[in-house]
């Protein structure tokens, strides 16, 4: 288990990576942890009903590296998110986390040495941030930004929605919501985000850094514009 993140320590950090017959992709994020020179990282992997050849994937890559776990997806946690939630409950509460696709990969092998030295700054200045939002980079070369609007709220509302692989989840943030809603299959990660902007003491700590790399489309961010404003919308009601 991770350390806790209490004074003169080391923060914790650990990803949680849902998974499915994911083991052309997998091996990227897995090479991009290990070139870290930051190691003190944790790798959980929740794995769906995947076939043999990606168990016997993941069981090769416990066995090589005891910073890596995987658990069976349980039937009650249904869906990607639901595989999020079980892997943050598996997860130290002290610990920071990080929700990676099968499909992204640490930017830099510094990534995490830098977010690390952040962190420690902030807890020997006695504060402690529930969010820290970094930056993430498409494959195609695009960047994905949170454009900041004075406050996280208002950030949201005018459609500027912080890439979930990119932004580290502290344990304050993980005590106020330690679940992601069910019934969302795509935009959970921003029902969250808008769920915790309530919270008029939430702190928010940006960070200069390009945490992640994505395969995903850029496509998924500009609907994640127009989801955000919606869910907004509708929890206004």
């Amino acid at each position: 288990m991770a350390e806790a993140f209490a004074a003169g320590a080391r923060p914790a950090i650990e990803l949680v990576v849902p998974t499915l017959d994911a083991h052309a992709l997998l091996p990227r994020l897995v090479s991009s942890l290990q070139a870290q020179t930051w190691p003190h990282w944790r790798l959980q992997i929740i794995d769906g009903p995947s076939g043999e050849v990606h168990r016997r994937l993941l069981e090769q890559l416990v066995a090589a590296d005891s910073r890596i776990r995987w658990s069976p997806q349980s039937p009650q946690e249904q869906g990607i998110f639901g595989a999020m939630n079980q892997g943050a409950a598996q997860a130290s509460p002290e610990a920071w986390l990080l929700f990676w696709g099968s499909d992204d990969w640490a930017a830099s092998p510094t990534v995490l040495a830098q977010l690390a030295e952040r962190l420690g700054q902030l807890q020997r200045l006695g504060r402690s941030p529930d969010l820290v939002v970094c930056r993430g980079r498409y494959e195609n070369g695009r960047p994905s930004v949170f454009r900041w609007r004075h406050s996280y709220r208002r950030s949201l509302f005018l459609g500027s929605t912080p890439p979930h692989q990119a932004t580290a989840i502290g344990p304050g943030a993980r005590r106020r919501l330690p679940r992601y809603a069910e019934g969302f299959r795509l935009s959970a990660d921003l029902d969250q985000f808008l769920q915790l902007s309530s919270s008029r003491d939430l702190q928010v700590e940006r960070l200069d850094l390009e945490l992640v790399g994505d395969r995903k489309s850029t496509r998924l961010n500009s609907s994640h514009t127009v989801i955000s404003y919606a869910v907004f919308c509708l929890k206004k009601k």
